[in-house]
């Protein structure tokens, strides 16, 4: 079994732990259409994409566990931190790479590491792109325009 599944394999023995079906069905769409879109943005990008799959899996990972969005990017790199660690499958540079990410990723207006910056981008594409009838928020408008334009999609589309 490759490592992403190992990660996905973690990841849904958390989720499938969550009483409430709706937060469930909310935690998997988002976790793993921020990891699908990771995984496009990486190869895009030219990045490590195992790693950038495995970041958007696991970034938002402790609020659903826990249920608490307080400080969760920072709570969910230590969290993070002890699953990467427990799987003994990751070199210590590896888990800060993605612990990192997983840190820095709500800070949407500074700009990061490449691995990092992939998370943020593929967060706010899988908010806006989950219903693109939605408004976009204004802290996310200025990525969303920038991936459009790197994907070249006219700015009108959604």
């Amino acid at each position: 079994m490759n490592r992403i599944e190992k990660v996905r394999e973690k990841v849904d023995a958390i989720l499938l732990n969550m009483t409430d079906n709706e937060e469930r069905r909310c935690a998997y769409i988002h976790l793993y259409g921020v990891a699908q879109a990771s995984a496009l943005l990486a190869k895009k990008r030219k990045e490590n994409i195992e790693l950038a799959v495995i970041i958007g899996m696991m970034h938002d990972l402790y609020s659903y566990a826990t249920m608490d969005s307080t400080d969760h990017a920072h709570k969910g790199a230590k969290m993070a931190n002890e699953i990467l660690e427990s799987l003994k499958i990751f070199t210590n540079d590896e888990i800060s790479i993605i612990c990192t990410a997983i840190y820095n990723h709500s800070d949407k207006s500074i700009v990061h590491g490449t691995l990092d910056e992939i998370l943020k981008d593929a967060d706010v594409m899988q908010h806006v792109l989950y219903n693109p009838l939605f408004e976009i928020k204004e802290h996310e408008q200025e990525r969303f325009e920038y991936f459009m334009n790197e994907f070249g999609v006219e700015k009108d589309c959604c």
